[in-house]
Parts: structure tokens; sequence; C-alpha cells
């Protein structure tokens, strides 16, 4: 997590002015990382036929990031290179590093992925996997970490958690034969509240030493964007005896992370968010490099690792192809790989994160918290909280948060305001009741985007 002594950004009065947005862009030492994007025009959102990128037209404003994140321009250079790859050397492409390719040889690139990712996630890179899907991920690794016991044997999981997580450990329950009503404990806030306080989580903690085995909370919260504890909780619960592990679908490549430092036991992501990697691209995982030893002490023939749901692609590569059937897991998260990797999924991957090879998510995390900074204080000025047709349910603390503000709607706004949104080429992710999820993300927006979605956001309330 950020530095949580660095303070809150503060702008003057004069700050809520177009040109004074502009001059934070200025001044904005990431400004060029627009450029590498390909940002969907204004012309392309409003029509139904299949259209190239507006590279003249005017630009939308993308505040929805925090779904899909936008394409990199990278993506189509790898992806060629990768076609040309296929076509012209056929399968020695699994064992040829070709000069001027941006890609490894294909056995190579999900490692060649893992080491980018494990930079964004604070990890050592072979405890890193590129592989699957979020949700696939976590069943994996809940079938390696979930071990209840006669008398341990409930999770501890986020009460709004995402609908594939409640749904992946409730299986993961019954697959025990255990009843899930009995053994999920839902954490949520107090009442009239919408964050959940570390306080809280410690306290259902302490509540459930005796029963639970296991901890699994998102790194950010979807609905709300609060950014949760990771350190403390991790900390506090294995103290207790209980494995933890983190979703951090909101929170890859948009919070900073120290996975190997805070000792977390394992975590699930997925990369088209703030990734960028595209749509339902191919996901990540982690597991501390404790979990992920291979000891031979017992022979050559007669490893001894943690258990997993095993895969050829998880063998080590020295004797993979021996075709014996002795299972010697590579060590660390590469060991709990399953098929062979999808090579075009990598290649999207690994171009998107080659964007982020050219940067540190430290840089990014400064320049976001400024920028969410900055929506908040025009969300907020002049304005008067009694009166007001909104309110930003998102942690206000800078160090709580990640680039997202939830903005709930009074009752019967929400689909007046998203469709007047929409209508000026303002892209926001929606969620029932009443709540726009506005994502500003520091590779490609702005402070004249955010300017100028206020402007429209208060504009489309006082039409309402």
């Amino acid at each position: 997590m950020t530095n949580t002594n660095t303070p809150k950004p503060t702008f003057p009065a004069e700050a809520a002015t177009h040109e004074h947005a502009a001059s934070l862009d200025a001044a904005d030492p990431l400004r060029e990382f627009r450029d590498k994007f390909i940002i969907p025009s204004k012309a392309n959102i409003a029509t139904k036929k299949l259209a190239k990128p507006g590279l003249s037209a005017e630009s939308s404003i993308y505040f929805a990031g925090n779904s899909l994140g936008i394409q990199p321009k990278a993506v189509s250079k790898y992806m060629e290179a990768q076609l040309d790859t296929w076509s012209s050397i056929g399968v020695f492409g699994h064992f040829t590093d070709l000069e001027d390719s941006p890609l490894s040889q294909w056995q190579l690139l999900s490692e060649q992925a893992a080491t980018s990712m494990s930079k964004i996630v604070g990890a050592q890179p072979d405890e890193v996997a590129a592989m699957g899907t979020l949700t696939m991920n976590l069943h994996l690794l809940l079938a390696s970490f979930y071990k209840p016991t006669e008398t341990k044997r409930k999770i501890l999981m986020d009460w709004k958690a995402f609908p594939s997580d409640h749904y992946a450990i409730e299986s993961h329950i019954a697959w025990h034969d255990l009843d899930a009503k009995e053994n999920m404990v839902l954490i949520g806030p107090d009442e009239g509240e919408h964050e959940i306080s570390t306080e809280k989580i410690l306290s259902i903690i302490d509540q459930h030493v005796d029963d639970a085995a296991l901890i699994l909370l998102p790194g950010i919260q979807y609905y709300t964007g609060q950014l949760f504890d990771i350190p403390t909780i991790t900390k506090y619960a294995q103290s207790k005896g209980m494995v933890v592990g983190w979703d951090l679908a909101h929170a890859f490549a948009n919070a900073e992370l120290k996975l190997h430092e805070w000792n977390v036991d394992f975590a699930v992501w997925c990369t088209y968010k703030y990734g960028n990697a595209g749509p339902g691209s191919m996901g990540g995982l982690f597991v501390h490099e404790r979990h992920g030893q291979v000891d031979y002490s017992a022979g050559p023939d007669a490893p001894k690792f943690r258990h997993r749901l095993a895969g050829w692609y998880g063998g080590d590569r020295s004797v993979r192809f021996k075709m014996d059937n002795k299972f010697k897991p590579i060590p660390g998260a590469g060991g709990f790989q399953l098929s062979t990797s999808s090579v075009m999924d990598l290649t999207s991957l690994c171009a998107a994160l080659s964007v982020f090879d050219q940067t540190s998510i430290q840089d990014l995390r400064e320049k976001s918290i400024k920028l969410t900074a900055y929506l908040e204080f025009l969300l907020l000025k002049d304005t008067d909280e009694k009166t007001r047709l909104y309110d930003i349910i998102t942690p206000s603390d800078p160090h709580a948060r990640g680039a997202q503000l939830s903005v709930l709607l009074k009752p019967g706004l929400l689909h007046k305001v998203a469709e007047r949104l929409q209508n000026a080429g303002i892209i926001c992710d929606k969620r029932e009741p009443g709540v726009v999820r506005v994502a500003p993300v520091p590779l490609y927006n702005t402070y004249s985007e955010v300017f100028s979605f206020v402007e429209e956001f208060k504009g489309a309330l006082a039409s309402s």
C-alpha cells in the first residue's frame, strides 16, 4: 500500500476551472503514456457498426477502466509478431527465441508475463504465475489452501463479494460435504455505513479463532471502492491460525502491493481492468514462496510439495517431455499451472504489461491519488451535504481507496444520469440500485477529463 504518511492532496478554490485542470495536465510527468493507448472515439461508441479507431476523431472520456481497460497500441505490434512466428516456424515457436521479436519462445511466455506482473504486485517472479482466469485460479488455490478440519472449517469473506467469489467459496464448502450457510461468515459494515473498518474485520477474526480455517477478502471492494488494509489483516489473521487469500481484481495495477513482504498466503487477479490486457484476458495468481517449495530430500523421484490440482504444464521443464507420469512441479507458483498456456492470450497480456514495464506502480499510484482527489474535490465543491443529490461512498482517505470513486445517487436518478453521460461521450460503469463508479486511470486519463466529467454530471443532475 502507498505510504500512509503521504498527505491527501488539496486544491485551491481556483482549481475548479478548465485552465487549472489543463495546468495540472501540463505538469503531469506521466502525460505521455496516454499516447500509448487507443481511446474510443465519441463517434464510434455511438455506432452499431464495426469501426476502425477514430484516430482523428474526438475522444470519449473513458472512466470505465475498473471494468475494462482500453487497448494499448502495443497489442497490435505484439500480436502481429506472434502471428508471424506461428506462420513462419510453426511448432518450433515453442522453443525458439526469434531476433527482433518482443516475445519469448512460447514455453517461456508465461514466465515473461509473470516477471512483469511480479513487479506490479510486489512479489518475487517465481511467486507469480500467468494462467487461467480469476475464478478458475481461485478454485485451484482454494483446492490447495482450504483444508477444513472437524473444528476449523469456516471461511470469512466480504458481505458484498463479487458473485463469482461467493459461488466459488460456496462450492468448495459443499465439496467437503459441509453446509455453506453455516460455514460462510460474511463481514459487513456497521449499520448505516458503507466502509468496513479494519477494526471490525479484526473483531470478526477474533470471534472465529476456533472455527475459521481461511479468510478471503477483496483487495479493493468492487462496489464501494474501499482499499482494505492488506498487511494488517493478513498478519492478524495468520496470528490466529488462518490461511489468508486476497482477490485483487480491482487492486492489480491500481494499488501499490507488497505481497511477498506482507507474507500473503495466496492471491488471484484478473488483468482486463487496470491491467488493460483485453476482455476476458489471462489472469494471474500469487503463491508465497514458502508454499511453493519442492523438497527432494527423499530422492529425485519422491518430491514433497504442497498438494494442488496438478497439470502437466506445472511440471519442471527439464523433465516435462519425458512423459513418465512422475510429476515434479516447478518450484513456486509456476507449479500450479495446468495446461499449455494460450499463446494469444499471453501475447495480449505481455503487450499490456510492456507499458507498465516503462514506469512503476509507485509513480502510477502517486498520480492516481492526486487524480482521484481532484475528482472528489470537484464533486464536493459548492455543494451542501443536506441537499446534494449524491454521496461518495468510497472512503475519503486516499490510502483507503484506489482510482475509483463510487457515487451513490438518490433513488430514481441512476438511469437518467447514466444516459446523459453516455450521450456526452462519457463512459462510466453503473451498478444498481444507484451507484455510478467513476475510475480515472493514471495511465491514460487526464485532469481535464475529470473536470469535464464533473461539469456534465452536475448538469445531468440539475436537469433531472
